[in-house]
């Protein structure tokens, strides 16, 4: 990766792509960062905070959708690597209003890819001179796999099943990328992850719901009867499989990041709530399991998702240093300072 000169980050102001603009700038001091981000609900510029005022850093403000955005950028920075985060990525919302993660997630993708392919290459198989190690990295999702009964696990042959509007259009998004490799001969890798926790997370998802409900006394709402199973992988896990899977993977190859965490929905808050039983109790003494609630389940929850890793670990060497019990501290700690100073 010392050979890329500068890159482009898309959706680097949201969750994991936040994690990973840090994560390179304190590793790769070399490296030259844009972060693209429309800046929906979901990005927050104060989650790069810690990149501000750094040289090799910039924000642009803009959709991975705008064509001739991302062409002047691409010109102006001469990018030789693109880490993909950019996503529509909460299932509710995709149920409620899919058009977004069809327009993002889709042709987004299919934008960033097809310029990029432009830039660097003078036809398929045909590599500009400079830019031959160029290489498009694409983040993606277990959801595309669809759903596991109570065994097995996921790899990267497992075939896609994807069962709501969201995992259906990061699907789409997979496929395009494989296509741009297979047709084009473009130096692409995709990476597939388990469910991602840690700091920088929207308030929208289930940890920092439980989080935050359980700080101010209000119902922690679980869906159907929180037996739903979930692969956990700590963020700054995934950002350092990412760059792994970058600097080491095999150009067209997939390569499948979980945290061997399989974790049900109510045994995620019933920890929790332990754990702030323990550092941070109630005025009155009682525990936060008592917030609690079941409500309806989301339409075609998906039951289990556990992702096998052996594909990353073993010819790329990648390890989580965290497991469930050591990140959801850091992460319980990262929120209760949020909360506390929001």
């Amino acid at each position: 990766m010392n050979e890329q000169k500068s890159i482009l980050v898309t959706g680097g102001a949201g969750f994991i792509g936040s994690n990973f603009i840090e994560h390179i700038l304190t590793t790769q001091p070399l490296m030259k960062v844009v972060n693209l981000d429309v800046l929906t609900y979901a990005g927050d510029l104060a989650n790069v905070k810690s990149a501000e005022g750094n040289e090799r850093y910039t924000f642009i403000k803009g959709d991975i959708c705008d064509r001739t955005l991302l062409q002047n950028l691409f010109e102006t920075h001469q990018f030789d690597g693109v880490y993909h985060f950019a996503a529509e990525s909460h299932v509710d919302n995709s149920i409620e209003r899919p058009d977004a993660f069809i327009k993002t997630n889709i042709e987004g993708t299919f934008t960033l890819l097809d310029v990029a392919y432009k830039f660097w290459m003078n036809g398929p198989k045909q590599y500009k001179t400079g830019y031959e190690n160029a290489r498009f990295l694409h983040v993606s999702t277990d959801e595309v796999y669809g759903t596991l009964g109570a065994e097995g696990l996921f790899t990267e042959s497992t075939a896609y099943a994807p069962n709501s509007p969201y995992s259906a259009s990061k699907a789409s998004s997979d496929m395009l990328v494989r296509s741009y490799h297979h047709t084009y001969g473009m130096n692409v890798v995709t990476t597939n992850c388990s469910n991602n926790y840690g700091p920088h997370q929207h308030d929208e998802k289930l940890i920092p719901t439980i989080i935050r409900k359980a700080l101010t006394g209000a119902a922690i709402p679980i869906y159907g009867d929180g037996t739903n199973i979930r692969d956990w992988l700590y963020v700054k896990d995934h950002c350092k499989g990412i760059a792994l899977a970058m600097e080491k993977g095999v150009s067209g190859e997939t390569y499948n990041i979980g945290g061997k965490n399989e974790r049900n929905n109510l045994y995620i808050a019933n920890k929790i709530c332990e754990i702030l039983d323990e550092i941070k109790p109630t005025e009155k003494g009682s525990s936060y399991k008592e917030l609690i609630s079941f409500v309806t389940d989301r339409p075609g929850h998906d039951f289990r998702y556990a992702i096998d890793a052996s594909k990353i670990e073993e010819e790329l060497g990648w390890k989580a240093d965290e497991n469930f019990e050591s990140g959801i501290l850091k992460t319980i700690a990262w929120y209760i300072e949020k909360y506390t100073n929001a």
